[in-house]
């Protein structure tokens, strides 16, 4: 019987081959986790009474959510990351300055490859599935069991296959097609599925729409989110890779729960309105929305690609008067290239505030928290009640061409009214 990305991966990882529903013991390639998580999953594992990791060089730590530290709390779990880092000598530790978005970072540092099994303490681990990784999101109790054994338990999901077909339309990105496919299938749509996203217009989408559509696999339920390897992913690989990896497609004849089909060139950019992922609309049905604030970066929409978009929107205009605009690159080496080649300049000359990398707002943490009453736009994955502030405040998705289009003119709108 033929079987899926997932299937093959979790199959190589147990020594026999696996079907959905099952539950199996999965060897993982990589464990992570942030400051947010880590310091329970350090308590859980001293509490198993091991001395070490499993293995030092595939511990992942990231300090990225309250990082540079926002206050004491967030100095003291930060510092536990950090001790417990240097105690375990993990390789993979990556301090502030020399850190970034974790879900951003791993990837660019070739951390995770084709093939790998990766586990976090996080739910949007499942950004990883862009380069052919079956990647999910845990407990931080699971972690600590992964930390110490370098296996995890977990029932092999089903996969749901959704194939895009047809020509983006201008401003349409991966950002798009995630909010258009969660708007269409629901929030639960994928509950406890791996997905597969294929299709002929997939070959024209770039690793960073890729990443964000993984990213958000989780937003729809799912367990993890999978575009098979092609020229796309090993030209992003190729600098990035420094060990041997295992590409795993598809059977012809592999079962899915279901197929879900997409005309990409019939999706507009679109906004997810509060207070969910799923109620997304097309630009041209928002209507008039002020907003006081919006947000450009996130493991979501911080890569380089995300911030030249914006840029190209926010060169020789102004943030709107009676609005924020908040620009956070993924990682210190994406700060740095926006420093070089001029974004960075821009960005502050347009009005906007650019930031070291952090997942501050995005998780209501700081560096952008919203008052009762104030509305943003963002390019970040959730937009639930609070999420980035006060429960009264609301929050907006979109993609980065949209939020920069938002910024200039003080209510969502999309790029094409600003070029104009």
């Amino acid at each position: 019987m033929g079987q899926t990305i997932a299937e093959k991966i979790l199959s190589a990882h147990t020594g026999g081959e696996v079907s959905p529903g099952r539950l199996v013991e999965v060897q993982v390639d990589m464990v992570l986790a942030n400051d947010i998580t880590a310091p329970i999953s350090i308590r859980e594992f001293e509490r198993i009474g091991v001395d070490r990791v499993f293995d030092p060089e595939k511990v992942v730590l990231v300090p990225d959510h309250f990082a540079p530290n926002k206050d004491i709390k967030a100095a003291e779990q930060c510092r536990a990351l950090r001790e417990f880092a240097h105690a375990q000598n993990v390789r993979n530790y990556f301090e502030v300055g020399r850190m970034g978005i974790e879900h951003v970072l791993v990837p660019d540092q070739g951390l995770v490859l084709p093939g790998d099994v990766l586990v976090g303490a996080d739910s949007h681990t499942c950004t990883y599935g862009a380069v052919g990784a079956f990647a999910t999101g845990m407990g931080s109790t699971d972690i600590a069991v992964a930390m110490a054994t370098g296996s995890i338990w977990m029932k092999v999901p089903e996969t749901i296959r959704v194939l895009y077909h047809g020509r983006f339309q201008q401003w349409v990105g991966g950002k798009d097609l995630i909010l258009y496919t969660i708007g269409l299938i629901g929030v639960d749509g994928a509950r406890y599925q791996a997905i597969e996203f294929a299709g002929p217009a997939i070959a024209d989408l770039p690793m960073s729409g890729r990443f964000t559509m993984s990213n958000m696999a989780i937003e729809a339920g799912g367990k993890a989110g999978l575009f098979a390897v092609d020229e796309v992913t090993r030209a992003y690989l190729e600098p990035r890779a420094t060990r041997p990896y295992t590409v795993y497609d598809a059977d012809p004849d592999a079962i899915y729960s279901r197929v879900v089909e997409i005309d990409v060139s019939e999706i507009e950019p679109q906004v997810a309105f509060p207070h969910l992922p799923s109620n997304a609309r097309p630009i041209s049905q928002v209507g008039q929305v002020p907003i006081d604030q919006a947000v450009i970066g996130s493991c979501t929409n911080g890569r380089w690609d995300d911030l030249v978009v914006a840029a190209g929107i926010l060169r020789g205009r102004k943030v709107h008067p009676h609005a924020r605009c908040i620009v956070i690159p993924g990682t210190q080496e994406i700060f740095l290239r926006a420093v070089r080649e001029g974004l960075a300049e821009l960005f502050v000359e347009a009005g906007a505030v650019f930031s070291t990398p952090t997942c501050g707002p995005c998780l209501g943490g700081y560096m952008g928290v919203l008052a009762a009453g104030e509305r943003c736009v963002s390019t970040t994955n959730r937009n639930f009640v609070g999420r980035m502030g006060h429960p009264e405040s609301e929050l907006y998705l979109s993609g980065p061409a949209v939020a920069a289009a938002s910024a200039v003119l003080g209510r969502i709108a999309g790029p094409e009214e600003v070029m104009s």
